[in-house]
């Protein structure tokens, strides 16, 4: 309605802002080409008009082309829609700025429960105490992934920054100028980025947005908490993937890991540099101020030179000196600014974020063969060795791994990194690099690998300061993980491990590759049920558990509204720690600002919080928990058939854009796993995979088989009972609403050329008529009329970016049709393929 006042706030903070600044935007020469940014309005008109007829994107460029008769002759027409594609990049970086200015104004209003709320509902039901041991120990961990879809360039981060501010001054004058600058400024890698382009990247944010907005977020809480004694100062933690997740990147090596855990201390040091320095300008006092300048200096030799460390020690212990001799001799004189630093150097350590380490399985099983091999253990395989021997040799054998030397450096690698992580400790302390990732744990022996390549590479130790985590990501193993931790836990040795580590056990749950494998419903079913299980097997055992989430930016990944995943957990889920992985143009759209960064960080602490207190409300019943059952298998069995359709893999390769994610410099690691010619769904990683469907705007792993399984219950006579589930279940709720955003970005017009391909047709009709029932049926029970109809500011959003880039994505769908005839031009129209994937990632924020 168009007196929704979130409507209005949106039209008035963020539509009308763009459309002013837009125009002075395409009106900005370009390249010697003033009327390209003219013609863009008009070509988004034709484009949604033809759509809307029916026409295909080649009818609608060639009518175009045809009433804009300059570009006459196909090489003004290819250099126009490059042109268009540049145009619509800055749009989008445009639109983003606008956005973000508005973000604190439209989210004022939220009608999310803060810090305050919780304590005066729980001081109300008798439940302080418990909220207040909650807070003691409750944690939540954003952890920046090596996995970018896009990472401008830092003057590109630099301009968007500036353009930022400039939008909520509405500063016209400087708005053009710094428009300008971005339309003359490339926005684009010049070069694959290699993984310390990548950690440099995000290290970016650390410095100038995370180290500020977690320092201001902890001094909310002390407010809001205010005699309480509360000083977690683990509540809100920074995790780092970039250098350590070696997972099929064959470019991170350990040489990267380690000058990544330099990058980052030093990155530390600059930020309490500064803040010494701004200290500076009031601790003016005789005593302090020379304890200040002595650490003032000792961070300057830290910040430039690796070899040149500090220990927490070393900065805490002048800090405490200072803030005595305050309370004692200076009334106590500027110690909130004092104590506020203390309280950056008490979250960060010398470490910033925690750098993890993740390898593959096979990779960990290469080397073991190889170690085997060379102690004489074995022939050629591990398949040799008797039961019970290859546990045995992980406990207790001594192999010696110094020396030795192997043609193959993904063995060499591991072995040097795992025997270097002792030093990054001893660098960036024990937080800075405490925990081993291992993909496709499947079996007992994904952890045991690792506790035994530890005990070889680091030498006899009473205790191994690392974490090991397995990764369950794939049906199997989620299916295998209960009994994979029953049996660790049996074994002394991984259970005195475990004791050493405090007694907690971390285990990681993937959301992407388990959607990949399994699709939107059952992967998700899957995890939760995981979740319920292993938490059981851990407090049968005595030990904590942690549950760390693989999520990627889209729903199909297991992004979407993620605090609206966590609310929804019952108590029959550990709720210790909330972690969660932070993929793709994701860390630019959801923390990419500090309002952002406080906002969703709140979002998750809340989602805590409401488990710890009320996350009985949400244990689900048998009758429900049989429903939801049965809609996951149904779903898992269509979506499993649409997997093994002979055009599945083709459909990809030839109708989409997957290849073309390989050959845009977006990111450091390959498009899909291992070496194999052959493209199979195991090898694909989950980003081109969901990325791919995204860029067709079809969406498919982000609801395929969900209306399927709806219409089968409901031809049962059980819409009532979905209704009610859809009401009454927060956990099936939240997937059906993020399931409506993947129905709300996809737009099969786009491809409906395809629909009467004689190779290709058939299948597209397929995905074609399962969106249409996901759509139909999930409002049905959702008792909707539009998709995301709850949601006004980010529906409208949505609806703003599909429109923005609509020329761009029908250029896009020209390009694929001109390869597909095998032109003269086909390398520049691959080209443009590869162009256009960038604009397209960004408008949707959360695309792969």
């Amino acid at each position: 309605p168009i007196n929704n006042p979130r409507h209005s706030d949106f039209n008035k903070l963020v539509l009308t802002k763009f459309n002013i600044f837009n125009g002075l935007f395409i009106n900005l020469p370009y390249e010697q080409e003033r009327n390209v940014g003219v013609l863009i309005p008009l070509l988004t008109s034709a484009a949604v008009e033809g759509l809307k007829k029916g026409m295909h994107p080649e009818q609608i460029l060639n009518e175009f082309f045809e009433e804009q008769s300059r570009f006459t002759d196909e090489k003004s027409q290819i250099d126009f829609m490059f042109r268009v594609i540049q145009y619509v990049e800055r749009q989008v970086v445009l639109y983003d700025s606008v956005e973000d200015a508005a973000f604190p104004e439209l989210n004022s209003h939220s009608q999310s429960l803060g810090t305050k709320d919780y304590v005066q509902l729980a001081k109300k039901e008798g439940k302080w105490e418990e909220l207040k041991e909650h807070f003691s120990r409750f944690s939540a961990r954003i952890i920046f992934t090596a996995h970018p879809t896009q990472f401008y360039p830092p003057s590109v981060l630099d301009i968007i920054s500036r353009l930022r501010e400039l939008v909520k001054q509405n500063a016209l004058t400087e708005i053009d100028d710094t428009l300008q600058q971005l339309g003359l400024t490339s926005l684009l890698n010049k070069d694959k980025p290699t993984p310390m382009d990548e950690a440099k990247n995000i290290i970016y944010y650390l410095r100038n947005v995370y180290y500020h907005a977690v320092g201001e977020l902890y001094g909310r809480l002390k407010v809001d908490l205010d005699g309480s004694g509360f000083d977690n100062h683990g509540i809100f933690r920074l995790g780092f993937w970039p250098g350590g997740d070696r997972d099929g990147n064959p470019f991170v090596t350990a040489e990267v890991t380690a000058e990544v855990a330099d990058e980052l201390r030093m990155t530390l040091m600059k930020c309490y540099y500064n803040d010494i320095k701004l200290l500076q300008k009031k601790l003016t006092f005789r005593g302090v101020d020379s304890l200040l300048a002595h650490l003032r200096l000792s961070l300057y030799d830290a910040m430039f030179q690796p070899e040149m460390f500090l220990s927490f020690e070393d900065i805490e212990s002048p800090l405490l000196t200072m803030r005595e001799l305050l309370i004692d001799q200076y009334h106590s004189l500027y110690l909130e600014d004092l104590d506020a630093f203390i309280d950056k150097v008490r979250i960060f350590r010398t470490h910033f974020a925690i750098l993890d380490i993740r390898q593959d399985h096979h990779a960990h099983a290469q080397v073991m063969t190889f170690l085997l091999k060379s102690a004489g253990r074995i022939e050629e395989s591990l398949d040799e060795l008797r039961e019970g021997e290859l546990l045995d040799i992980c406990l207790n054998a001594e192999i010696n791994v110094s020396g030795l030397e192997s043609d193959d450096p993904l063995i060499l690698d591991t072995l040097k990194n795992i025997s270097q992580l002792e030093g990054i400790q001893a660098k960036n302390g024990e937080q800075g690099c405490n925990r081993y990732v291992i993909s496709n744990s499947e079996d007992i022996y994904s952890v045991l690998f690792v506790y035994a390549l530890f005990r070889w590479c680091m030498g006899k130790k009473e205790v191994y300061p690392f974490d090991i985590v397995p990764l369950f990501e794939t049906m199997k193993g989620m299916a295998e993980s209960e009994a994979i931790m029953k049996t660790l836990f049996s074994i002394p040795a991984y259970k005195k491990h475990v004791e050493d580590r405090g007694q907690v056990q971390t285990m990681m749950l993937g959301f992407s590759d388990g959607t990949k494998d399994g699709g939107y419903l059952k992967a998700n079913w899957s995890i939760y049920k995981t979740k319920e299980n292993l938490t059981r097997v851990c407090k049968e055992n005595g030990v904590k558990a942690i549950f760390f989430d693989g999520r990627g930016g889209p729903p199909a990944r297991g992004g979407g509204k993620t605090h609206r995943f966590y609310a929804a957990q019952s108590n029959l889920i550990a709720n210790n720690e909330i972690q969660l992985t932070i993929q793709g143009q994701t860390i630019t759209s959801t923390y990419g600002t500090n309002d952002q960064f406080k906002y969703n960080c709140r979002q998750l602490l809340g989602a805590g919080l409401s488990n710890a207190l009320y996350g009985e409300r949400n244990i689900i019943s048998e009758a429900q928990r049989a429903l939801i059952e049965r809609l996951s298998e149904l779903s898992f069995q269509t979506y499993s058939e649409l997997k093994a359709h002979p055009m599945f893999i083709p459909y990809l390769e030839n109708k989409s854009t997957l290849k073309y994610y390989g050959r845009a410099n977006i990111g450091s690691r390959p498009g899909k796993r291992g070496g194999a010619k052959k493209l199979t769904l195991s090898d694909l990683r989950a980003i081109s995979f969901v990325g791919s469907w995204s860029q067709l705007k079809q969406n498919v792993p982000g609801y395929f088989g969900i209306g399927s399984a709806l219409k089968v219950l409901i031809d049962e006579g059980r819409l009532v009972e979905l209704k009610a589930l859809f009401q009454e279940v927060a956990l099936f709720r939240a997937l059906v609403l993020n399931s409506m955003m993947s129905l709300k970005k996809t737009n099969f017009n786009l491809t409906a050329y395809m629909a009467n391909d004689p190779e290709y047709g058939p299948f597209w009709n397929i995905l074609k008529a399962e969106y249409e029932r996901s759509k139909e049926l999930l409002l049905l029970i959702s008792g909707y009329d539009i998709l995301m109809e709850q949601e006004a500011i980010s529906r409208m959003s949505v609806e703003v970016r599909e429109h923005i880039v609509l020329p761009l994505l029908v250029i896009q769908q020209y390009a694929l049709q001109q390869v597909s005839k095998n032109p003269e031009n086909k390398a520049i129209y691959e080209t443009m393929v590869t162009r256009s994937l960038y604009g397209n990632i960004n408008a949707s924020r959360n695309s792969a």
